[in-house]
């Protein structure tokens, strides 16, 4: 399989055009089986050798394409036992998207309360972030997370209504591990990359008196877009997280 051009919008029409790696464009093919679930969150994907056959590539050139899904946390190596498809119950990733941690001591498990869960039309500025029409169904869920007994994050979330048709607010509320893994598990969605957007915000009424703040008090403002496979937007989340006794945690590499 020879590496194929990948024309370049800013080339000259008759210019030489850029070529694509061998090995990313196996993992475009690996991506795109992914996408089309051949292979489940959880479950091992094909052996490198296996791979290299079905796209008559060296093992080297699947490697290359499976490090690089690795290092996005799209699929695990397992010593002696494969490559498997990430999924966000996996205990070292489950809660990688969410980086309040608390001041002193470990990050216990969040306690869920479900506030709202209801389909509606989508305002133009969801549909917008969503990549859907004015007025599109969405799936709209408000809820608070508690550590301790402490309410500490204040959360909207709209999904779009056709990947997520049927989520109710007991399923949210009897799901004990992320949110994440039951959207893999019950829709077949899962969240791969997010973008945030952070500031600082002061507690309004209800808002202060959802968290049990006083009104006012300061709040970091926590806005994510999370994509699926191939860029496609699939939650914008809001949040609302008190930092009197948790911080925001990043790590940068």
């Amino acid at each position: 399989m020879a590496a194929t051009p990948a024309p370049s919008a800013d080339s000259p029409e008759g210019a030489t055009p850029a070529f694509s790696p061998l090995y990313q464009q196996i993992k475009g093919l690996i991506l795109q089986s992914l996408q089309a679930g051949e292979w489940k969150p959880g479950e091992a994907i094909p052996s490198e050798m296996d791979l290299a056959a079905r796209f008559r590539v060296s093992q080297g050139t699947v490697r290359k394409a499976i490090d690089e899904l690795a290092a996005e946390n799209l699929v695990v190596r397992r010593q002696g036992k494969g490559t498997f498809v990430a999924t966000h119950a996996e205990q070292h990733v489950r809660y990688r998207f969410l980086k309040l941690v608390p001041d002193t001591g470990e990050a216990g498990p969040a306690q869920r309360s479900i506030l709202e869960c209801r389909r509606q039309r989508a305002s133009a500025e969801v549909a917008r972030a969503l990549q859907l029409r004015t007025g599109d169904s969405v799936v709209q869920v408000r809820r608070v997370l508690s550590f301790s007994g402490v309410p500490t994050i204040l959360e909207d979330m709209w999904l779009p209504g056709n990947p997520f048709k049927g989520l109710t607010a007991e399923q949210l509320d009897a799901h004990q591990g992320p949110t994440y893994a039951l959207f893999e598990l019950e829709f077949g969605v899962r969240m791969v990359r997010a973008e945030e957007k952070i500031r600082a915000v002061a507690a309004d009424a209800q808002q202060a008196t959802l968290l049990a703040m006083p009104e006012g008090a300061p709040l970091l403002s926590v806005e994510r877009l999370s994509y699926t496979y191939n860029d496609v937007p699939m939650e914008l989340r809001r949040g609302l997280y008190r930092t009197d006794t948790h911080h925001y945690r990043n790590e940068l590499n």
